[in-house]
Parts: C-alpha cells; sequence; structure tokens
C-alpha cells in the first residue's frame, strides 16, 4: 500500500498553509500549487474538501485563500487520508488486485495485515502539530519545490 498523491498533497498543502499562516492571513492556491509544485486545479480540489471537512477555512476573493482554523493543528494524518482515500482502501487488496479480500486472500496478504496497522497506527496517532516539529526554514524547503 502507497499513499496516493491525493493524501501527500493534502498533507503538504496543510503543512505550508499552517507554515505560510504568520505570513498573511489566507494563502492563495496559486502560490501552494506553484510552491508545492503540484497542478493547481487538482490541490484547489483537495483543499475544498479539506474546508469543507473543517480541517482548514477559505475565504474568496482578490486577497482570499486557504487558512488553518482552531482545529487544523490537532487533525490527525488518519482524517486526511480519510477525506481523500477512505479508510476502507485498508481492507482492499495491497497488489490491488480485483476479487482479493480479506476472505479470499491475494499472495502477499498474510504478510501485508501487519504492515498495513502499522501505517494505520503510525496515522492515528500522528497530528499536524507533530509533523511541525522541525526547523520551520528546512522544512518549508523539504515539502516545497520552490522556496
Amino acid at each position: 500500500m502507497v499513499f496516493s498523491k491525493s493524501f501527500g498533497y493534502a498533507v503538504r498543502g496543510v503543512l505550508y498553509i499552517t507554515l505560510m499562516q504568520d505570513t498573511r492571513p489566507f494563502i492563495q492556491a496559486e502560490e501552494i500549487a506553484s510552491k508545492l509544485g503540484v497542478p493547481r486545479h487538482f490541490i484547489s480540489k483537495i483543499l475544498k474538501k479539506l474546508v469543507k471537512a473543517k480541517v482548514l477555512a477559505s475565504s474568496k476573493g482578490k486577497t482570499g485563500g486557504f487558512a488553518t482554523n482552531e482545529h487544523t493543528r490537532k487533525v490527525l494524518l488518519t482524517e486526511l487520508y480519510d477525506i481523500t482515500d477512505g479508510l476502507d482502501s485498508f481492507a482492499k487488496c495491497s497488489l490491488r488486485l480485483q476479487d482479493y479480500d480479506a476472505l479470499h486472500p491475494c499472495p502477499v496478504h498474510h504478510q501485508m495485515v501487519g504492515i498495513k496497522q502499522q501505517l494505520k497506527d503510525i496515522l492515528s496517532t500522528t497530528t499536524i502539530d507533530d509533523l511541525l516539529k522541525e526547523d520551520k526554514e528546512a522544512f518549508i524547503k523539504s515539502i516545497a519545490t520552490s522556496y
């Protein structure tokens, strides 16, 4: 099981907004897309989902964009994963073979069960705030393609 681009973009987007929040109240999607090196339309769609789920706030207009709220830093990575990919993907076949599940295991099912649980445990115990323990400048460079 590899994390999807949607999940990666969601995590990086939330981190970027959180890190840049002290410079201005709202961060525009164009800036986020440019700095993270991701398609603007794709990141906008993901960020709108996060607003709908109350992970982020948003404002329309020329000075609008996306912002954190009182909940953002406490968000578990599991919440972001559920919003982007759905937690049911942990129950699906790791090889993405059709017709395979726990009742009809694929050739690697039994080896992957523990790994999937470990990943789920990590996501279930890690918040956005936990990821922000690094030096701000270095961390921005690690999530952005241009800074």
